[in-house]
């Protein structure tokens, strides 16, 4: 004998609640997209188009291309606005006001919400380390953009003496073009290194665990610093080992934005960074790396915040707690190229600021649950 299948009014509230705070966050991801992307990528691709830089295809696909970028920073905006928005009309309606009646408190309320946004939070660091990065690198290639670098890379001996420095004017891809070598002589000094010696070539070739450099005019130097001889050499090796390796992968992370970088190649890179001892590209780039995670946690903790700004009382005015909402939202934005030069010039550690402002909207939770005594 089957029995009907009884549902608690809670749990088909649960739904309820999920299913409106979904569609709003939908809609606000969707706006916020159009707004990004309308004013400036839209109408720069639509002028090339114009111009014959690209085709119609092209186009559309670099418009695509484009959306996971924006995306990633909208999921964030999107929930806690989809959450404001939501709980505002269920507080005008009144549902709210007979949930806690029935002695629902406010965690149990925006439980499943709070569910929601962890799923939401997994997608936005899956975008980060995944579709992103290959969506960059698909933007890259249908511009047909090389990026030009000014790489330095140092050598230095056992007993951190200066040995060598090697300078490459433009690099993209598998083209190194001009690098420059500075040679240093330690053996006259304790405490310092001369130059030595200035090879200058035309290209120079990577292969695994070594650099080796062509069409090189080499300008020996005495001790005094006096030119003493030119040499023509056809090629000659100036890296190899870890040393060539590390050089060369440094040099290719170097070229490359942080978003165009999935974890696996951003942790190789700032190991890479720590072992070299570049210190100020080493905080900025753990900077950025931690901050894929707490972004991330920023979906649920701008869930719960929307929520709590959604709760009104009858004579409070609603168009405040949007205006609040997206106050924060345009602090939080505004304020990481500030958090990423402090980290960068070792203001502040990168721990702290890549975590700070996940702290500071902590804090934003508890004083607002506790002014709207929830």
């Amino acid at each position: 004998m089957k029995f009907p299948k009884i549902e608690l009014p809670f749990k088909i509230f649960d739904g309820y609640i999920t299913k409106q705070v979904l569609s709003a966050t939908l809609v606000c991801i969707f706006l916020f997209v159009v707004i990004w992307i309308a004013p400036e990528t839209l109408l720069k691709v639509i002028k090339r188009t114009l111009a014959g830089w690209y085709t119609p295809w092209v186009a559309i696909q670099l418009l695509a291309y484009e959306v996971p970028k924006i995306v990633g920073k909208a999921l964030p905006v999107g929930l806690l606005l989809g959450t404001l928005f939501t709980f505002d009309k269920l507080s005008k309606d009144s549902e709210l006001t007979i949930l806690r009646s029935i002695g629902l408190t406010f965690w149990r309320i925006v439980y499943p919400i709070i569910i929601l946004s962890i799923f939401v939070s997994v997608l936005c660091f899956s975008l980060y380390n995944t579709l992103i990065p290959y969506s960059e690198k698909r933007i890259n290639d249908l511009k047909h953009e090389s990026y030009e670098t000014h790489f330095v890379y140092t050598v230095k001996a056992d007993n951190d003496q200066l040995k060598k420095i090697l300078i490459v004017p433009r690099y993209y891809n598998d083209m190194i073009s001009h690098p420059l070598v500075l040679n240093f002589d330690s053996s006259q000094y304790k405490d310092t290194s001369v130059l030595s010696s200035i090879m200058q070539s035309e290209y120079a070739v990577y292969t695994k665990d070594s650099w080796v450099i062509h069409n090189v005019k080499k300008y020996e130097l005495t001790q005094d610093g006096v030119f003493k001889r030119i040499e023509n050499l056809k090629q000659t090796q100036i890296l190899k080992g870890e040393k060539a390796n590390i050089a060369y992968k440094i040099m290719a992370y170097s070229t490359k934005r942080d978003r165009e970088l999935n974890n696996t190649e951003i942790t190789e890179y700032i190991s890479m960074l720590q072992k070299e001892n570049l210190k100020d590209e080493y905080r900025f780039m753990l900077n950025k790396y931690l901050q894929r995670y707490f972004h991330s946690a920023i979906c649920v903790l701008f869930a719960v915040l929307g929520c709590l700004l959604g709760f009104s009382k009858p004579r409070e005015q609603k168009l405040v707690n949007f205006v609040i909402g997206i106050g924060i939202v345009f602090g939080y934005y505004i304020t990481l190229p500030f958090f990423d030069m402090c980290a960068e010039k070792g203001l502040l550690s990168p721990y702290l600021t890549s975590s700070i402002q996940p702290i500071a909207i902590l804090i934003a939770i508890f004083i607002f649950k506790k002014i709207k005594d929830m």
